[in-house]
């Protein structure tokens, strides 16, 4: 009696089935053949065979068996069939091996696809993802595509791949969009679905990426063909609800570049007609998370630095990506976008100068935030975007507190920033008290604005900094008090704070050099064997 297994079928390396030679091949032009080279090569009863690549892996396999085990007959389904008819192919299961064969079977299926529900097909394309190269290469995927588009065009009036004028869209909604697709030919089932979205979104959010892709390029709208709205407005929204939400690698995350860079292109020619301001950032946002091209994000930051004037603080705060809070070099970018621009006027410059003032005082306390990026910022706008450098002292004040290990050196070059004479009295005034802002700038800041103020001096002092030795501080301790107005009164005493200050660190200096004098001659008195006269250090 011959066994009913008697051979051993490795699929993908992942599972072994134990079959029947003689019933797995009799449906099989290919397992024909490989098992005939099999036994010729082991000259074993109880033989093995490996198959690699097949589609569907094991579930596939197991669709196969179930159909030789019962004498050539399956039940074919729409959910199955894409499968099956896959599987066909790879096994050469025709007519030329079978009368009754699966290949026959599952195309006569197919033949009817275009009386299929719209749910039916998508959930048939759907099927396709774990066998996409397979399905893309026997020609069924184009074949779905097909039903699936001419089932769309049956239920909605929408014309996909022509460009279609629309009002900007509303920020205020999750997406950042709106839209007012006509669904007129839509049946009642699908119309009760509709709400501010094409009814259709939501139905084709459900297919992998690569599907997409292939409906994109059937329609002629992939990559730098995009020239529809409608259709960029479907990416976003596909976008966000798949990919954004999706916890994955680099690599998992790299499958929708291809759609990201349609988005983009697409945006790109349709600009800020189609699109407010915060809708370009939230699409920036979004596809830069998912393998955009360098190109492309490019153009989109050329886009949307131009409209910077338009942003809020809110919008410009992105989370980073590198290890800061914040995303400073994404900013950096758009506002170097904005000033390059020669037509801006100073009325949006200002204002422009205004919203990065309030930015730097909300990166400031960053603990990644380098010296760089600060200054990066506050300097990337010319001086006559700022009517007053208050709000840059308050970011430079923050960073110090929130810093507080910062040299001498980096706490002097934080503060080039600043426009002395652009800074109000009150300011002036609290930076003279700051014990985090270095004597010198503080000097000069005070001596900038007795300039500004017009206060006649008498008599001026020039101490040597006992941090830098080379650098000359200008203190002004003098004043005619009958031209001096009271707020001029208080700039004079702070004014000799400043010079006190000075004065106790140059006393401080000389201490701690005398200190490290007696040190020297202790050291030198006590060494063994010298017994010379020490020289007098002064």
């Amino acid at each position: 009696m011959p066994e009913l297994c008697d051979l051993q079928i490795h699929v993908n390396a992942q599972q072994t089935f134990f079959v029947n030679e003689k019933i797995i091949s009799k449906y099989s032009g290919r397992l024909k053949k490989v098992i005939k080279k099999e036994k010729r090569r082991t000259q074993i009863k109880n033989s093995g065979i490996d198959i690699d690549d097949f589609p569907g892996g094991a579930d596939g396999f197991e669709l196969v068996s179930r159909f030789c085990y019962n004498h050539g007959r399956i039940t074919v389904t729409v959910s199955n069939v894409s499968l099956l008819h896959c599987c066909a192919v790879f096994l050469g299961m025709t007519e030329k091996v079978s009368p009754c064969n699966l290949l026959q079977q599952t195309e006569t299926f197919l033949e009817g696809m275009f009386y299929w529900s719209w749910n039916d097909i998508l959930l048939s394309l759907k099927s396709c993802e774990s066998f996409f190269s397979y399905a893309d290469s026997s020609g069924l995927l184009e074949k779905l595509i097909c039903a699936f588009l001419a089932k769309f065009a049956q239920n909605s009036d929408i014309i996909l791949i022509a460009p279609s004028s629309s009002s900007s869209s509303s920020p205020e909604t999750t997406s950042g969009f709106q839209f007012s697709s006509s669904t007129k030919n839509t049946p009642q089932s699908i119309r009760r679905r509709s709400s501010s979205k094409a009814w259709w979104f939501d139905d084709l959010s459900i297919l992998p990426p690569k599907i997409i892709e292939k409906v994109i390029k059937s329609l002629g709208a992939y990559g730098t063909e995009n020239n529809s709205l409608v259709l960029t407005k479907f990416l976003l929204h596909y976008l966000q609800k798949t990919a954004v939400h999706r916890k994955g690698s680099l690599n998992s995350m790299s499958e929708y570049g291809g759609l990201a860079d349609t988005v983009a292109y697409g945006v790109i020619l349709l600009g800020k007609t189609a699109f407010s301001w915060r809708g370009l950032f939230w699409i920036l946002r979004v596809v830069s998370r998912l393998g955009l091209s360098r190109d492309c994000r490019i153009g989109l930051e050329r886009l949307i630095g131009g409209m910077l004037d338009q942003a809020t603080l809110d919008d410009l705060l992105v989370c980073g990506h590198d290890g800061g809070v914040y995303d400073v070099n994404l900013v950096l970018r758009l506002i170097r976008v904005f000033v390059s621009d020669d037509g801006v006027s100073a009325q949006k410059m200002k204002k422009v100068g205004r919203l990065i003032d309030k930015y730097l005082g909300e990166v400031s306390p960053d603990q990644n935030l380098k010296i760089s990026k600060f200054l990066g910022v506050a300097e990337s706008l010319p001086d006559s975007a700022r009517d007053c450098f208050d709000g840059v002292y308050r970011a430079i004040d923050i960073y110090l507190q929130s810093h507080p290990t910062l040299s001498f050196e980096e706490r002097s070059r934080l503060c080039r920033c600043l426009n002395y004479e652009k800074l109000t009295l009150e300011a002036c005034k609290d930076l003279a008290k700051n014990l985090r802002i270095p004597p010198k700038v503080a000097v000069q800041a005070l001596a900038s604005q007795s300039r500004q103020c017009n206060i006649p001096t008498t008599q001026e002092f020039v101490y040597e900094s006992p941090i830098k030795s080379h650098a000359q501080m200008v203190l002004y301790n003098s004043f005619d008090a009958e031209s001096v107005s009271e707020e001029n009164e208080d700039m004079r005493l702070n004014l000799q704070r400043m010079q006190w200050r000075v004065v106790e660190l140059e006393r401080a200096c000389r201490e701690m050099k005398g200190q490290m004098s007696r040190m020297a001659r202790n050291k030198i008195a006590t060494s063994p064997g010298n017994n010379k006269a020490l020289p007098r250090l002064c």
